[in-house]
């Protein structure tokens, strides 16, 4: 059954926001690799970050849907009963649907490039599901839980995406703050356990030690991540994965214990084994980065599926300061290149 809410919204315009995230571990998160390697406990390691993406719902003709997002030529508009779940715009139309609304508009905002791989359609999607569980308030149904929207973003997701999706994104964006995702697929009860590693002093003293970068070129994910999982389920690069496993785990540690010297020698063995397995996810512009960062002392790595995007670094504080002003003079010549200024976000969605 669906509802218009037109006259719900009335002249008042409903908004949610939640934070995009860098990491460390990311691709086991996908059920495809994490679920047949249960024994070894695959894990992700992620920090929200204070580029939050908000999505603002307000009323529209009735029988009809539109969507709107900074970064994209032009909106997309369609009557409920014929939503495109195979357009630019199909995730939101899906997540729209199963909630049965019509009479709206949902208009997106980010404070991150668009593809930039630091999780924006996941987060996007986060905000959205928050923004139409307020609106279902409204109707009379309960409001869905942080667990709840986790789960229904994630199966969205996967489902629109026909299996090649993640939940850490999703994770990130929902919880906020720094977390160790622990994948266990076959548990019916949750397909996740999370480790909280950093209390808000903490987070804020991560953020001194934090550095993060656009490229200025955009990503694809489905198609860097495709690759990867053939070379997984080959058995090709599969003992590389494992190796790169046990270092998160270890990253994760020294994160909690603020043990900042630790974690940038971890984070540079994790991207030595990128490099040999995941070879496609440095681009030239990446790869001077990553390079320039351990030059300088620190710890460098390409977010998400990387192919474009950005790159994140960890380091002193001192050494972080440094290479922000190495950074700003490399990117200088790059377009859409620059410094993406941000700090650890302790809020999920709201």
């Amino acid at each position: 059954m669906s509802s218009s809410v037109s006259k719900i919204l009335g002249n008042n315009r409903l908004a949610a926001s939640a934070p995009c995230r860098v990491d460390s571990g990311g691709t086991w998160d996908i059920k495809t690799m994490a679920l047949p390697m249960e024994a070894i406990a695959p894990v992700t390691l992620n920090i929200a970050v204070s580029l939050r993406t908000r999505v603002i719902l307000s009323p529209y003709e009735e029988g009809r849907v539109k969507i709107s997002s900074q970064g994209f030529s032009r909106p997309e508009e369609a009557p409920f009963e014929k939503l495109p779940f195979a357009s630019p715009f199909g995730l939101f139309f899906a997540a729209i649907s199963y909630f049965g609304f019509h009479g709206l508009e949902a208009q997106i905002h980010s404070d991150s490039p668009v593809r930039s791989a630091l999780g924006g359609s996941s987060t996007a999607l986060v905000a959205l599901i928050k923004g139409l569980s307020k609106l279902a308030v409204r109707l009379g149904r309960r409001p869905l839980t942080s667990k709840e929207i986790l789960h229904l973003g994630f199966h969205l997701e996967d489902a629109v995406s026909s299996g090649k999706c993640g939940i850490q994104d999703q994770a990130a964006a929902v919880y906020g703050g720094v977390n160790l995702w622990a994948w266990h697929y076959a548990h019916p009860s949750s397909p996740f356990q999370r480790e909280a590693l950093l209390d808000r002093h903490g987070q804020k003293e991560l953020s001194k030690h934090l550095l993060l970068a656009y490229s200025g070129q955009s990503h694809v994910s489905a198609r860097i991540n495709r690759a990867w999982i053939d070379d997984f389920l080959s058995g090709k690069t599969r003992p590389g994965w494992i190796e790169a496993n046990g270092i998160v785990k270890k990253l994760g540690k020294a994160v909690q214990t603020m043990r900042w010297n630790r974690a940038v020698e971890l984070l540079r063995q994790e991207m030595a084994i990128r490099r040999n397995i995941t070879p496609d996810a440095l681009t030239t512009v990446t790869e001077a980065l990553i390079h320039q960062a351990e030059e300088s002392g620190c710890g460098a790595r390409f977010t998400g599926a990387g192919g474009g995007g950005c790159v994140w670094a960890l380091g002193e504080s001192g050494r972080i300061r440094g290479l922000r002003e190495l950074w700003e003079r490399s990117l200088a010549s790059t377009k859409g290149g620059r410094i993406l200024n941000c700090v650890v976000e302790p809020r999920g969605v709201i």
